[in-house]
């Protein structure tokens, strides 16, 4: 299957040189190696330094859209089932400086907090076979990058690329999905997305379905369009009858059981405010939902359910295939490196849904099955990693890569004290 994987892709690069620095990248993306940045993929593969890796990853000649498009098709036809939802998210990229493409201090979800970091865009292809990363869009400030044009030329961003809010940048990746033949039935995402009015309409008149979390103070129309109310406020009225325990899908420890509301919203029959409350904290979530035919409850619940998949996906991306373990700059580099993660990702994926059995009809199977789990994306990995794992390397190939990376750090601070010499220099004549 990794052959078939790499034949897959093997068009877009013209030289047998890249290919193979990509097969060989992909492997180390697969690999046990401690950090997947180019030095110690280079030092996996065998190379004696990093640079075809850098080369891949800057220089060479390849698409990495194209290889985008081959991944996009690739986990379609080993997830596609009947219900798949595609899940916009995004994710954070903590980094140090201020010359990688998009870098800005802003809020990252991954860190919690405000950080000086990269914002990426990604859309996740969920369905019941499993859950893969099909786009990405690096998010690319306004002020401080987007009309930046020094910082723009330096970070290698083209001129055709300008600034575009996060909802845009879900949508054109929703749009290019569906026009690619991407069968889905639904689309959802948190609030970032949900409050924006541009999408779902983008959604609607696509004949999408959507199940969009949106804040608590958004503002329905109520009693036919008639009334309108605050979401929480709508929540507050509603009599106990109104709720009904549902489960969002399974997860790790079992069911994930809230109690969920729905009410008419608007005029369309098929628009409806859907809010979710934890059964222990009581705390509520809403969402605006829109279907172009009737859906029961079940249905809009199992969609909002989907989208805690594309969570699993990125904390899946980073810790098997190092998906945030580059050390670019470069705008091409940064979509290079996500690309070929996201398809050791897919690869992953795919190999676990070939693997697992039909799912069992009984719903109580698992809560009585002594039978081990199906195969995991970290325990294919694991399998993986001795399938692939290279002969033992010998002392003389570790201390060639250990002087040449002391080498390269030793560079790398005869730079940065030659610069901070500079600057005390130039600070000292200015005081005199």
């Amino acid at each position: 299957m990794f052959d078939q994987v790499m034949a897959r892709i093997a068009g877009q690069f013209g030289r047998v040189e890249p290919r193979a620095s990509a097969r060989a990248y992909l492997l180390g993306l697969l690999s046990r190696a401690e950090r997947k940045n180019c030095w110690q993929l280079a030092e996996q593969a065998g190379h004696d330094r990093a640079g075809p890796m850098q080369r891949l990853l800057r220089y060479a000649r390849w698409d990495a859209d194209a290889v985008r498009d081959d991944l996009r098709a690739y986990a379609a036809e080993h997830l596609g089932a009947d219900g798949a939802v595609l899940v916009v998210d995004e994710t954070g990229f903590v980094k140090k400086g201020r010359y990688s493409a998009g870098v800005q201090r802003q809020y990252t979800g991954t860190a919690g907090r405000v950080e000086n970091s990269q914002v990426g865009v990604f859309l996740a292809y969920a369905t019941s076979r499993g859950r893969a990363l099909i786009d990405r869009r690096l998010y690319l400030p306004e002020h401080s990058w987007s009309n930046n044009p020094e910082r723009r030329t330096a970070a290698g961003i083209p001129e055709t690329v300008r600034f575009a809010t996060k909802p845009r940048l879900a949508g054109e990746m929703i749009a290019a999905a569906l026009e690619a033949g991407i069968t889905a039935s639904w689309v959802t995402g948190d609030e970032a997305y949900g409050q924006d009015p541009q999408l779902r309409a983008a959604l609607k008149a696509r004949g999408i379905g959507y199940v969009l979390a949106v804040a608590c103070s958004t503002r329905v129309r109520i009693n036919r369009g008639r009334t309108l109310m605050r979401a929480d406020a709508v929540a507050g009225h509603l009599p106990a009858t109104a709720w009904h325990r549902q489960s969002a899908g399974n997860g790790a420890k079992g069911p994930r059981h809230y109690d969920w509301a729905w009410i008419h919203i608007g005029t369309d029959e098929h628009r409806h405010l859907l809010i979710r409350r934890n059964r222990s904290a009581r705390e509520l979530a809403f969402y605006l939902c829109w279907s172009p035919t009737a859906v029961p409850l079940s249905e809009l619940v199992r969609v909002a359910g989907a989208r805690w998949s594309v969570e699993e996906c990125f904390q899946a991306a980073k810790s098997q295939v190092g998906l945030d373990h580059y050390q670019v700059r470069h705008w091409t580099s940064w979509h290079r490196h996500i690309t070929l993660a996201m398809l050791a990702l897919a690869f992953l994926t795919a190999l676990a849904a070939d693997a697992a059995p039909e799912p069992p009809a009984d719903t109580h199977h698992h809560g009585r099955s002594n039978d081990p789990i199906t195969l995991t994306v970290p325990e294919i990995r694991h399998l993986l990693v001795t399938a692939f794992n290279p002969p033992a390397v010998t002392a003389t190939r570790l201390l060639h890569w250990s002087n040449w990376r002391r080498h390269h750090q030793a560079t790398a601070r005869r730079s940065h004290y030659r610069r901070r010499t500079c600057w005390i220099d130039h600070e000292t004549a200015l005081e005199y």
